[in-house]
């Protein structure tokens, strides 16, 4: 939820007030599900709770043609506070997420050496896969970044380059398993 939270009033701090479908693509448009967890259709829900809390208010309801009324959100001044409170609490967690594939290698030997083998090897495969999809979305997006978005990028990149490399090592140590 901070992710969500993080994503709305940002968007709304610098792009002004503007309505949940105005966010949502916004959110499509930079495919933020991609590298936050931020889920496009948890933006709704979001914005009336937020409202609700007073951290975004509703500016206006607009409506276009036949298309249906829209409510126009603004972040508030208690929104500010909490976007800056946001912002530096995600700089300040510097804790490692846990994986539990450590948790599956301390009982290695309750599915058979074969087996791990099998799924380290998809695993690793899934996340090489990831990585040749990322570094196309990168060259693809390359001109349109700006210097700290391809930063951001390049952050995505090493991380999946690491778990390559770590399930290459795993999959090499486990080709000398023989029990």
């Amino acid at each position: 939820m901070r992710a969500t939270r993080l994503f709305i009033l940002g968007a709304l701090a610098d792009g002004g007030p503007m309505h949940g479908h105005k966010i949502r693509s916004e959110a499509q448009l930079d495919r933020v599900e991609l590298w936050a967890d931020v889920k496009p259709g948890s933006l709704y829900g979001a914005l009336r709770r937020m409202a609700d809390e007073g951290v975004v208010e509703v500016v206006r309801t607009e409506q276009e043609g036949n298309l249906p009324a829209r409510t126009v959100y603004g972040i508030t001044d208690k929104g500010r506070d909490e976007l800056v409170s946001v912002i530096r609490s995600v700089l300040a967690d510097t804790s490692l997420r846990p994986d539990p594939i450590q948790l599956v290698l301390l009982h290695d030997g309750q599915i058979g050496i074969d087996d791990l083998r099998t799924a380290a090897q998809r695993r690793r495969d899934a996340y090489a896969e990831q990585l040749r999809f990322w570094r196309t979305l990168r060259t693809e997006a390359g001109p349109y970044l700006t210097r700290l978005e391809a930063i951001a990028f390049d952050h995505t990149l090493m991380r999946l380059d690491t778990e390559v490399a770590w399930h290459d090592r795993l999959l090499a140590e486990l080709a000398t398993d023989r029990t």
